[in-house]
């Protein structure tokens, strides 16, 4: 265990709510599983991939809105976490007056788009879908650019840390986000944003 992580392991999250107020607008913050982690600056194919799912949640789901990449989520039942997911759907308005870190109170769904980074696999397919499941998130949607599918998470069980059902689908397919989302995906297009 090196002292960085030994260190904020048993960081209080105020601690780390200081020190992410504190950083630069270039470099994002969270603060999973007893860990500061960096979330890196999304590429341009992540941002279209993110773009597109807000124009589909938009078109289906006037009601909601994807709120992408700036709105930070109090995961507490998971070791008094703060997530930054890709995309957080939830009713429009739905973050009016709060803070920086926000109640998961009315979110329907989380995001997570690949990176392209060493710590992709344990961040987006292991800690932040355990975070999302014990906070009692209905569904999450991983678009993994390394795999070529989407993968539809639902049916989460807070006290196990884990999703019930998992769905993949290759890009190219259509899915189905279920309720409480209940939209459908072609997602054709995603083929044009893989490396």
């Amino acid at each position: 265990m090196t002292v960085m992580t030994e260190r904020t392991s048993h960081m209080l999250v105020e601690e780390f709510e200081e020190i992410a107020s504190a950083a630069p607008e270039t470099v994002l913050l969270e603060f999973i599983n007893g860990r500061i982690e960096e979330k890196y600056v999304p590429d341009g194919d992540h941002r279209e991939i993110v773009k597109w799912l807000q124009k589909r949640c938009m078109q289906n789901r006037p009601d909601l809105w994807l709120y992408a990449n700036d709105c930070g989520l109090k995961v507490e039942a998971y070791r008094k976490g703060r997530a930054r997911p890709d995309g957080v759907l939830a009713p429009d308005g739905r973050f009016a007056g709060d803070g920086e870190w926000s109640d998961t109170d009315g979110v329907l769904m989380t995001v997570e788009v690949t990176s392209h980074d060493r710590d992709t696999n344990r961040r987006d397919r292991i800690e932040k879908p355990a975070a999302y499941a014990t906070a009692g998130i209905p569904v999450y949607l991983l678009v993994d650019r390394d795999a070529c599918a989407l993968i539809v998470q639902t049916n989460p069980d807070p006290k196990s840390g884990r999703y019930r059902d998992t769905h993949e689908a290759p890009f190219g397919e259509q899915v189905v986000l279920p309720e409480p989302v209940g939209i459908t995906l072609d997602t054709d297009v995603l083929k044009s944003y893989v490396r």
